[in-house]
């Protein structure tokens, strides 16, 4: 099993709060996100190099320089050695999501900008090796992508276009929202059952004037 990132406590992205429904940041975050973008920029061109970059993710994640200069990479798609603040905010708002286990909810909210992404090659469609180079981004489940082109690949070239992708969006946000039921009736179930068992061990120390342990019951 691959490491999860993880942001380093006290980094500056670990204060900002990522809106769990839409998966933005608010008006007053990204504010702040801008003024620390302008901190990073010591070269003045609203960009960051890839020397930037690479210090400012190793500050604030545990992904190593290999999965950086992937990412670098992949926001820079016009190879020009450089980012701006628009990749940098979208890239903020996955490592939030991913740090707050959003990442279905932010790949469905954000189809199209994720496909783009993933489209290396500009050739709109993705390929299976897109996915799994870029998967440590996204946290897919493996049994999500081997269904993916199964279930999802209509065309049958093993390349999925932004209609059959949004599609793959939805049935993986529609899994999440059930998992997160199931989760939701789970704990309802848990915090009744300790009630019961805290009211019958109440109960017996009434008649007994003992300490019941609940373990026991």
């Amino acid at each position: 099993m691959k490491a999860m990132m993880k942001l380093k406590q006290g980094s500056f992205l670990w204060y900002l709060y990522l809106d769990k429904l839409y998966c933005l940041l608010s008006v007053r975050n990204v504010k702040a996100l801008l003024e620390y973008f302008h901190l990073l920029d010591v070269h003045r061109n609203n960009t960051l190099n890839d020397v930037l970059f690479y210090h400012f993710l190793h500050h604030v994640t545990s992904w190593n320089r290999t999965q950086i200069m992937i990412v670098f990479n992949m926001l820079d798609w016009n190879a020009m050695g450089e980012i701006g603040f628009d990749q940098f905010y979208m890239l903020v708002c996955i490592l939030l999501a991913q740090q707050n286990h959003l990442e279905e909810q932010f790949i469905f909210r954000h189809s199209r900008p994720v496909f783009e992404l993933l489209d290396l090659d500009g050739a709109l469609r993705i390929g299976a090796e897109n996915f799994h180079m870029y998967n440590f981004l996204f946290n897919i489940k493996k049994e999500d992508l081997r269904e993916l082109y199964h279930d999802f690949d209509i065309t049958g070239d093993r390349r999925l276009n932004y209609k059959e992708f949004k599609l793959f969006t939805i049935f993986t946000m529609d899994k999440y929202q059930e998992r997160q039921k199931a989760e939701k009736e789970k704990g309802k179930k848990d915090l009744l059952k300790k009630k019961k068992l805290h009211h019958v061990n109440v109960t017996l120390k009434q008649f007994f004037g003992t300490n019941v342990s609940e373990n026991r019951l």
